[in-house]
């Protein structure tokens, strides 16, 4: 356990922030299991709508990084496509 009282700061705001990232990463794979597990296209589309713009969302917050964004968006949309 930290001593100086900056080090136990700073651990209990890793903490929160921990949680709240964890919470917004199982969000966004959450999203991504909906457009994968769709067969219908037109329910698809609009998941994917949905999946997106949550993955920007997730990115521009750097929960994730930008190329890993970007790649889950290109396997999304290439699965809708091919349906």
């Amino acid at each position: 356990m930290p001593q100086h009282k900056s080090a136990i700061k700073r651990l209990r705001q890793s903490e929160k922030r921990q949680k709240h990232n964890n919470t917004r990463r199982s969000k966004m794979r959450t999203h991504i299991k909906k457009v994968l597990n769709e067969t219908d296209k037109e329910t698809a589309e609009k998941y994917l709508r949905d999946a997106v713009s949550y993955i920007d969302r997730v990115s521009v917050k750097g929960i994730i990084h930008p190329n890993n964004a970007a790649r889950k968006k290109s396997k999304l949309t290439s699965h809708v496509n091919n349906l």
